[in-house]
């Protein structure tokens, strides 16, 4: 018997009639196809990237390498799901800031 539990609240999900809801995302860097202009056809792509390998090995850092597309997969009771899909990016939630004047 597979055993279930709601990735977001942790209740268990195992037994018979409890509803589950599988919730599928996927995100990846937009490519929006920019317009190729005759400015672009006069840089010089090879200085630009020996600039850049330069800057590399003076800051002496790797740099972060985003991963192309992460897709993920969650189980979620029915109380989450209808959360999640109320307010998908979790604003309702997130913390408001009033500082008051000093």
């Amino acid at each position: 018997m597979m055993h279930f539990s709601c990735d977001f609240c942790g209740k268990d999900m195992t037994p018979e009639g409890t509803g589950r809801y599988v919730l599928k995302m996927e995100a990846y860097a937009a490519n929006d196809p920019t317009e190729l202009t005759d400015a672009d056809l006069e840089e010089d792509h090879v200085e630009e990237m020996a600039r850049i390998l330069c800057e590399l090995e003076e800051n002496d850092e790797e740099p972060e390498l985003l991963p192309v597309c992460k897709k993920m997969r969650f189980d979620l009771c029915a109380s989450c799901y209808r959360k999640f899909v109320r307010d998908p990016l979790g604003r309702e939630n997130s913390a408001k800031f009033d500082f008051s004047p000093n």
